[in-house]
C-alpha cells in the first residue's frame, strides 16, 4: 500500500505556546472562587498569595506581585457594575449568555484598561494570553476583539455613552457611574437623607481602597508602640488605632502576633468605646457580647473590662466563630468566658449584665469597601430574613440587662430597615426604657447627626458605616 501524501502546511505563524501570567492567573483564580463558591475575596487572597510565594520557578513572586495581583481583584469586583455595562455595549449578546470565566477574563482586562495605568497594547495582550492559557485559542479571539472595542475610549468616555443622564433617572445614573446595585443606592440615599453630593461622596468611597487599622488592646499594647511599626500613623478617633498606610503588613507586627493588638476597623473600636463608657445607674461588674463573633468588639470590651475588674460574658451561636472569638481573647489580662449559644434562647439569667453589646447578622452593607462581592449578592428580600434576628437580638439583650444597666445595638449596615427600624419596633414593647444620646461618647467625632444613635459613614468618617443605639433599661 502506498503512502499517502503529506497536506502542506498552510502558510502562517507557527503555533506558540501561551504564556503563563502568575500575577492575572492568580487573579482569576480568585474571581472564580468568588462567582463559583460564594467565597469572599478577603478570605480567598491571602492564601493564594502565600502559595504564590512558597512556589519555586523562574518567575519569585514578590511584593509588588501581590499587590498587582490584590489590585486586579478588588479593583475588578469593586467596578463589577461599570464594566459590565461597558462589556455589554461591546458584545453581541446579552451577558448572560457570555460564560462565567470568559466574562471574569474580560473584566479583569476592562480593569486593566480603564481602572489601572496599565498601557492599553499591554493590557490587551496579557488578557488574551491569559485567555489563551484558561480559556483556549477560540474564545481568546472573542476576548481580543472586545478589549480592542473597550480599549477606543477612557473611562469618562464610556461612562458617558453607557450610564443614562442623572436628570433622566438619578439612581440607574448613579449605579452605573459608581457601581452598586440600584436599590443599595436608593437605601443609601434614604439612610443618608437626600442631596447629590452626599451620595455621590458615599459611593466612590466605597470604591476606594481601604486603610489597614489596627487596634492596641488596652492593659497588653499600647498605639504609642503600634506607631513604631514600618508605615503607621495614628487613628483619626479612637485612642487605641493606629493606621498602615499602603503596604503596611499586620503580620509583621510583633504585638500582633503575640495577640496583644488586632486588625479592627475604627468604626468597630468606636461601638466598642461607646457602650463601655455609656453612664450606669449602679455597678460595673459583669458584661455580655451576645453576637461575639469574629472577635474583634469581645477583645477590646475584654480588655476594656479589664481595666475594670469587669467579668465578661463572649457568646456566639455557631462554634467555629466562637473558636474565633476565644483565639481574640487570649491572653487577655481580665476575667472573661467564651460560650457557643445562640443569643435569641439565651443562657444567662434575666437581668445578669451591667453592660450588653448586640453587634448582630446584617446585610453588611456598611463594609462595601472591604468586602465588595456583597453588594452583588444582596438582594432587597435579604431584609426579610435578617428583620426576625436582629429584633429578637435586640429583646434578649434588652432582658440581659438590670435595670440601671446599657445595651448597644449594632449593625454593619446604615439601612434604615436595619437600624432605626428595628429599635423602635423593638423599644414599644419596652417601655421602661430610655435612648441614651451616644455621641459625647465619640469626642471629637464629627458629623453624627441629630442622634440620640449614632451612624458613622466612610466617606465622613473613613471608617466602615457602622450604627450603634444605646438603651438604658429604667425598670
Amino acid at each position: 500500500m502506498s503512502e499517502q501524501p503529506r497536506r502542506p502546511r498552510k502558510p502562517g505563524k507557527p503555533y506558540r505556546r501561551p504564556q503563563k501570567d502568575p500575577v492575572r492567573l492568580l487573579a482569576f483564580e480568585a474571581l472564580r472562587a468568588v462567582d463559583e463558591r460564594d467565597a469572599y475575596a478577603n478570605l480567598v487572597l491571602p492564601p493564594l498569595l502565600r502559595k504564590a510565594r512558597e512556589e519555586e520557578g523562574p518567575h519569585k513572586f514578590d511584593a509588588r506581585d501581590a499587590a498587582l495581583a490584590t489590585e486586579l481583584v478588588y479593583g475588578t469586583l469593586r467596578r463589577q457594575g461599570t464594566y459590565d455595562a461597558v462589556i455589554a455595549d461591546c458584545v453581541d449578546r446579552p451577558l448572560r449568555e457570555v460564560d462565567p470565566p470568559v466574562l471574569d477574563v474580560l473584566s479583569l482586562g476592562v480593569h486593566q484598561l480603564l481602572g489601572t495605568r496599565i498601557p492599553s497594547h499591554a493590557a490587551v495582550s496579557a488578557s488574551v494570553e491569559l485567555a489563551r492559557v484558561v480559556l483556549g485559542d477560540g474564545r481568546a479571539k472573542f476576548v481580543n476583539a472586545v478589549l480592542r472595542k473597550v480599549a477606543r475610549d477612557d473611562l469618562d468616555g464610556w461612562l458617558e455613552r453607557v450610564a443614562p443622564p442623572y436628570d433622566e433617572d438619578p439612581e440607574d445614573h448613579l449605579s452605573v457611574v459608581h457601581s452598586h446595585p440600584r436599590w443599595v443606592v436608593s437605601a443609601l440615599w434614604d439612610s443618608l437623607g437626600g442631596g447629590r453630593a452626599g451620595i455621590e461622596e458615599l459611593l466612590a468611597a466605597d470604591n476606594e481602597r481601604p486603610e489597614v487599622t489596627l487596634v492596641a488592646r488596652p492593659g497588653r499594647a499600647t498605639a504609642e508602640e503600634l506607631l513604631g511599626e514600618e508605615a503607621a500613623v495614628p487613628g483619626r478617633w479612637s485612642p487605641y488605632a493606629v493606621r498602615l498606610s499602603e503596604g503596611g503588613e499586620p503580620g509583621a507586627v510583633e504585638a500582633v502576633r503575640e495577640n496583644r493588638a488586632g486588625v479592627q476597623d475604627e468604626g468597630s473600636q468606636l461601638v466598642a468605646l461607646a457602650l463601655a463608657n455609656a453612664p450606669l445607674d449602679g455597678p460595673d461588674r459583669r458584661w455580655l457580647d451576645g453576637c461575639a463573633g469574629p472577635g474583634g468588639k469581645a477583645a477590646l470590651l475584654g480588655a476594656l473590662a479589664a481595666e475594670r475588674g469587669a467579668f465578661l460574658l463572649a457568646s456566639e451561636k455557631q462554634p467555629h466563630r466562637a473558636g474565633l472569638v476565644a483565639r481574640a481573647l487570649d491572653g487577655n489580662p481580665g476575667p472573661y468566658q467564651v460560650i457557643a449559644a445562640d443569643g435569641t434562647r439565651p443562657a444567662w439569667r434575666p437581668g445578669g449584665f451591667d453592660r450588653v453589646l448586640v453587634d448582630v447578622p446584617c446585610t453588611g452593607l456598611g463594609a462595601l469597601r472591604r468586602r465588595p462581592e456583597a453588594r452583588w449578592r444582596r438582594r432587597p428580600e435579604d431584609l426579610d430574613g435578617f428583620a426576625p434576628l436582629q429584633r429578637g437580638l435586640l429583646r434578649s439583650a434588652l432582658e440581659a440587662v438590670r435595670v440601671g444597666g446599657v445595651v448597644g445595638y449594632a449593625t454593619c449596615s446604615p439601612h434604615l430597615a436595619e437600624t432605626r427600624a428595628v429599635v423602635t419596633d423593638v423599644l414599644k414593647q419596652f417601655p421602661d426604657t430610655e435612648l441614651l444620646d451616644a455621641r459625647p461618647l465619640l469626642p471629637g467625632v464629627p458629623d453624627l447627626g441629630d442622634g440620640p444613635d449614632i451612624q458613622l459613614w466612610p466617606h465622613l468618617h473613613g471608617t466602615d458605616a457602622m450604627y450603634l443605639a444605646l438603651v438604658r433599661r429604667t425598670g
